[in-house]
């Protein structure tokens, strides 16, 4: 098993905020789960990722979720043996304990701001929060413009599909692939990545790491959620466990599905999400359209491209004014943080997580 994992609980796109952290907390899920709340500059991310560090020096496998806002920043990490996980529990992904102390507790970074400071700082808090936040309604506004032009090119292309050879195709892959049976766990969920500042983040490493072999679907369109909706309950139905990685524009819909008891990986790789790692198979559903269909909405198909791709844009150009506007943020807070006092509070929590193992 790796000693690492990388993925996302939240993404950026064309419906706002896509937020998975609900599904994370299900109180069954952990024994201990750290809920920081604390506002700008003041350790969450840092206290997250010593932790992380810590565990993975023990010799524990370390799952970490990263911030969609700030990919360099993380939103958790998750030490899955013990059943322990710490999250950043504020905006945009507010968390509240279910079953305080039972199962889950807060970690009160906040009490280590000094106060008169913060208010003294007030006025330039105010406008730097306000424009982070503008930044990030005028990014999701552009990115649901770019969704809705990319939804009516992929309603057009479906018309030509050939449904019966997509069916085919698939269930000559679970008779193939999905035999024997799997430990009856729970399956997962998880962004494998997302829009960011930085541009377009996947974290196909972690596919490669936790499945040797990768079936890469070549779909421009969005033609292979059905294919791996069909996949995921054949897998269920035979007890193994998914990671099942939506789609942030179409939650309900599976981008990558994985199948770590396997080994086995499907990944849907397109423009902007390229998988460019080695593939055991690849399979071109673009070539279950019809020719003479695409070639028909070929000058169409093309203009939408263009219009999407600018969207797109738009809409990370804005995400970098949201990024800049919060690193502001974090630097009027930060000099107003006992970190001395963060570093104790750290400590003590590793220590209490350590002795669980």
């Amino acid at each position: 098993m790796a000693n690492t994992t990388h993925f996302f609980l939240g993404a950026n796109s064309g419906r706002g905020f896509q937020n998975l952290f609900d599904r994370f907390c299900a109180p069954e899920n952990h024994y201990d789960l750290l809920v920081l709340k604390g506002g700008p500059g003041v350790g969450k991310s840092t206290m997250m990722r010593r932790i992380g560090t810590a565990m993975e020096e023990r010799g524990e496998q370390v799952e970490y979720l990263y911030c969609s806002g700030d990919p360099d920043s993380l939103d958790g990490v998750h030490i899955p043996r013990i059943r322990s996980a710490v999250l950043d529990g504020t905006s945009p992904h507010v968390i509240e304990p279910k079953y305080p102390a039972a199962v889950d507790r807060y970690v009160n970074l906040g009490q280590f701001y000094d106060i008169a400071a913060a208010k003294a700082s007030r006025a330039e808090i105010v406008l730097r929060s306000s424009a982070c936040s503008s930044a990030y309604q005028r990014a999701y506004r552009a990115l649901g413009a770019a969704r809705q032009i990319a939804d009516s090119a992929a309603v057009l292309v479906a018309e030509g599909l050939d449904g019966d050879k997509l069916l085919r195709r698939t269930d000559g892959i679970i008779g193939r692939e999905i035999r024997g049976k799997g430990s009856g766990g729970a399956d997962a969920y998880r962004f494998l990545g997302s829009i960011t500042c930085k541009g377009a983040i996947w974290r196909f490493d972690t596919v490669e790491t936790l499945c040797p072999r990768v079936y890469q679907l070549q779909d421009t369109y969005g033609l292979a959620a059905p294919m791996l909706e069909r996949i995921r309950a054949a897998a269920r139905a035979r007890g193994y466990a998914a990671i099942i990685c939506p789609d942030p524009e179409h939650i309900e819909c599976i981008h990558h599905l994985l199948l770590p008891e396997l080994g086995l990986a499907f990944v849907t790789s397109r423009e902007g999400m390229r998988y460019d790692g080695p593939a055991y198979r690849r399979i071109r559903l673009d070539a279950m359209v019809a020719p003479a269909h695409l070639k028909r909405c070929k000058g169409r198909l093309r203009f939408v491209r263009r219009v999407e791709e600018a969207l797109r844009d738009e809409g990370l150009e804005a995400l970098r004014e949201a990024k800049a506007s919060h690193d502001a943020l974090e630097a009027v807070y930060r000099p107003n943080v006992d970190f001395a006092g963060v570093d104790a509070c750290v400590a003590q929590e590793l220590a209490r997580l350590e002795s669980y193992l």
